[in-house]
């Protein structure tokens, strides 16, 4: 018997099988327009391809790589495509890429201190600068998670058991309609039932209604419920619309319930002077929730949760079991204090997610990302234009931060048609058509039940052309 693991490679082998991997990740990045903005994948044809038993015997590296790149990455979408304009696209700076494959390499337990003090100091520097940005105060407190659906179950979950120790069943979550399935979803799990969820109106430009988020609280409160949380839209998914947070924020204090801005989409755009205008009022929340893999352009996944009392957090988390005694903290909160991740959050093993930020934001300094997102905006803003300027559009919502709405007009011998129906069909045809034909991509959503396309311009890589190319097949098509 060897004594020595089947899994240790020589350098040699190791360096060979790295050069790959970055050759391979290079040649993708620098050819994005190369392939088509989305590849849809077949269930059977992917399983006839790619199904077989778990292998006993070994393969090359070669083989394996060119089995996945051949037959499983292209299928699906390029979230990185200069034209793809769906859902929340997602375009990763290289730092951020090479510092997801250190953190791997190091296989950093970021859970404790004691197992990962440098990550963790490295964590809560990047969490200053964001709640600098923020206009957050020293006290405030946070983690890095996988995403905002995360980052808004723990702040429901922390805003919780800060108010009320446990379950309380006539607690009541109040949030706008345009609020992104996550914060239903965070109800759901944990425990609310459904009649203790309140959807609320928007405005005509889909932002929360105010007044009617303080009758919700009046009536409720009459009827012996419980008010105690509101979560908001700092960039609605739908319409990147932002409920007017000052407003809100008054309402709670007033009333005395948490308030929380879902800022994932938008709350980088407070980089920006227009974006910290838009967002006014985001500083007075008790959490936020922000995702550095939408607007800082960092590879999937990183989510941040901010709670502006930090000891909530981990009077909400922290549990210390005698197995991991050896790695407790305690003492007062400060620089010199040492910090548990695994105090803040449901995690216990987590990886280093904020090393891809902190590198990025060091090698390419803030500049360029404040760049980029005026840049998004000023191609939403090109695109409402186009729309608003054309005969064959019709705007169905204003252009918001990177978002607009809107819809080709259907036609029948010249003449709009009324009929709701034959306008939804038209409009999903161009939704299907532009992804099947490899251009690029957008999405569809749905505004007081009109069915709308809906561009979003996030990646760092969409310049105008590629909005103008887009806009030029909608406008055009042919699809019957």
């Amino acid at each position: 018997m060897t004594d020595h693991s089947a899994f240790e490679l020589d350098p040699a082998t190791m360096r060979a099988m790295g050069y790959r991997i970055v050759d391979l990740l290079i040649e993708r990045l620098t050819h994005l327009d190369a392939e088509p903005a989305w590849r849809a994948g077949i269930r059977s044809d992917l399983e006839a391809r790619l199904r077989r038993p778990s292998p006993e015997a070994p393969r090359t590296f070669d083989d394996i790589v060119d089995e996945l790149v051949r037959e499983a990455l292209p299928h699906g979408a390029r979230v990185d495509h200069p034209r793809f304009m769906g859902f929340v696209p997602g375009s990763a700076t290289w730092p951020g890429v090479l510092g997801d494959f250190l953190a791997a390499g190091y296989n950093i337990f970021q859970g404790s201190w004691l197992g990962g003090s440098g990550a963790s100091e490295i964590e809560l520097i990047v969490l200053d600068w964001f709640k600098e940005w923020i206009g957050y105060p020293d006290r405030a407190a946070g983690l890095f998670l996988s995403g905002g659906s995360a980052a808004n179950l723990t702040a429901l979950a922390c805003a919780r058991l800060e108010r009320f120790g446990s379950h309380a069943p006539d607690a009541v979550v109040y949030c706008s309609a345009e609020a992104h399935s996550s914060t239903l979803r965070a109800a759901r799990v944990l425990g609310f039932h459904p009649d203790r969820v309140r959807r609320l109106p928007t405005r005509g430009d889909f932002r929360l209604d105010a007044a009617a988020l303080r009758s919700a609280i009046e009536q409720d409160r009459g009827a012996g419920l419980v008010p105690f949380f509101v979560s908001a839209n700092g960039g609605a998914t739908s319409t990147g619309a932002i409920d007017p947070l000052p407003e809100i924020a008054a309402i709670c204090r007033e009333h005395g319930l948490w308030t929380h801005v879902d800022a994932a989409y938008g709350g980088f755009a407070v980089l920006t002077d227009r974006g910290r205008s838009a967002l006014r009022g985001l500083e007075l929340a008790d959490s936020i929730t922000l995702d550095p893999h939408k607007w800082l352009f960092q590879p999937f996944e990183a989510g941040c949760l901010l709670v502006r009392e930090g000891p909530h957090l981990e009077a909400a988390f922290r549990v210390m079991p005698d197995y991991l005694q050896d790695a407790a903290v305690g003492g007062t909160p400060s620089r010199d204090q040492p910090v548990n991740f695994m105090d803040r959050g449901i995690q216990l093993t987590r990886s280093a997610r904020a090393i891809k930020v902190w590198i990025s934001l060091s090698y390419f300094g803030v500049d360029p990302f404040r760049r980029a997102i005026d840049r998004s905006i000023d191609l939403a803003l090109h695109a409402e234009r186009r729309i608003l300027a054309s005969s064959v559009f019709e705007p169905l919502s204003p252009a918001t931060l990177g978002v607009i709405c809107f819809r080709r007009i259907a036609r029948h011998d010249g003449q709009p048609i009324r009929e709701e129906a034959a306008r939804e069909a038209l409009n999903l045809r161009l939704v299907q058509s532009l992804a099947d034909s490899g251009l690029g991509l957008i999405s569809s959503t749905r505004l007081n039940g009109t069915y709308a396309l809906r561009l979003c311009v996030l990646s760092h890589h969409t310049r105008e052309t590629d909005v103008d190319r887009v806009l030029d097949w909608l406008e055009t098509a042919d699809v019957g």
